[in-house]
């Protein structure tokens, strides 16, 4: 079954990205991850259009999902393939904030630059980056191993932190350094309208879908970059809270964009319960102009389903290792399970692991699940 999982997944990656059998494909973009503040709240709005392949512990079978017909077309800009994945099994019309939108949609990512050194350790050497996404430049950090190459990449998509703080290459510390540490090069984006990136004014409202986007972006920079040290066939993503719904959304939008995927404490996959949880009690003006620009979930159903990630489910087609605490009061464990759920009712390649006792940030067990999460990735990333 796993061998049958990266068949399917090489070949819709060869067919949308014109890349061998042994290649990863793109993801897309969006969502949100929750914060107390009131700004952590405007961006668990963009959460809400976060979504889960999870699955239930010990759910190692591989899945395949159905066939799409992409197509490709060369940048005017000379950097990676623009690519266009045509949604058969999408309703039509889509809302242009929509995920069968962004399925639909040409993904780019180019013009990967390597800037300043931030840091040098015994490992690794940390770099500022720039690349260009969905014709923004977007920042980051990167992390390169010391030694002879190429490494496998991992794209870490951050969860909510208030742009108004936030500052380049900040979300996830720990993993960014032990996963470069144990032979990864280590992309963190910051998203559009963070640090060093440009704005895009409309992304709040729009459920912040752009940062899927990034994402998918990062991935296809890493391969269009064609460096010496970055083996393009070996690309995974891995993201917390908000990031867990973008690296849902991606799954969802483009399969066969990466080999495999791990989430910690993602939001709920259904953005109106991240409204409701995180932005609603506390007033955040977002709110009204979120609905007042797509209706609210009982005016305009559809949109709302079509926002969500598990409405999609049976689209992706890489493996994804979920890890999640049973004391999260950020992120409820229920949501993830839902996700899970509806993940396996497709048939798809989940599995999901449960730490009695943790918080949303993980703390005595964060090593247990990163020794897992390294596994998983060793064993899918070949």
């Amino acid at each position: 079954m796993a061998a049958l999982h990266r068949m399917c997944a090489a070949a819709t990656a060869a067919a949308t990205y014109g890349r061998t059998p042994q290649g990863p494909a793109p993801p897309i973009r969006a969502i949100l991850d929750p914060m107390r503040s009131p700004r952590a709240l405007t961006g668990l709005a963009a959460a809400l259009t976060l979504v889960a392949a999870l699955g239930c512990t010990g759910a190692d079978g591989a899945a395949t999902a159905p066939p799409r017909t992409p197509s490709t077309s060369a940048p005017a800009d000379g950097g990676a393939p623009a690519t266009t994945a045509s949604a058969s099994s999408t309703p039509t019309p889509a809302d242009p904030v929509s995920l069968p939108a962004l399925m639909r949609s040409e993904h780019r990512g180019s013009d990967l630059r390597l800037g300043a050194v931030r840091a040098r350790t015994d490992a690794y050497t940390q770099y500022a980056v720039t690349y260009r996404s969905d014709g923004l430049t977007i920042s980051g950090i990167m992390n390169v191993p010391r030694g002879r190459g190429p490494f496998p990449a991992l794209v870490l998509a951050h969860g909510y932190i208030d742009p108004d703080v936030y500052t380049t290459g900040r979300g996830m510390p720990r993993e960014q350094d032990l996963l470069a540490r144990n032979g990864y090069v280590v992309l963190h984006t910051d998203y559009r309208n963070h640090a060093g990136s440009d704005d895009d004014p409309d992304n709040d409202v729009n459920l912040r879908l752009g940062y899927t986007e990034d994402v998918i972006g990062a991935v296809l920079a890493l391969r269009s970059a064609a460096r010496p040290d970055v083996d393009d066939e070996r690309i995974g993503l891995l993201g917390r809270s908000m990031g867990g719904g973008v690296v849902y959304n991606a799954l969802v939008v483009a399969p066969g964009l990466v080999d495999a995927a791990v989430v910690f404490a993602p939001v709920s996959s259904r953005p109106e319960e991240n409204i409701d949880h995180f932005q609603r009690p506390e007033g955040d003006p977002l709110v009204e102009q979120i609905e007042d620009a797509h209706g609210t979930p009982e005016e305009n159903p559809e949109f709302w389903r079509q926002v969500s990630p598990i409405t999609y489910a049976d689209r992706a087609t890489e493996p994804l290792l979920i890890h999640h605490g049973t004391a999260d009061d950020t992120c409820p464990l229920a949501w993830t399970r839902e996700t899970v759920a509806a993940f396996e009712a497709a048939g798809k390649d989940v599995v999901l692991r449960t730490y009695r006792g943790e918080g949303h940030t993980f703390g005595p067990r964060w090593p247990d699940s990163m020794d897992a999460t390294m596994t998983f990735f060793e064993r899918n990333l070949r």
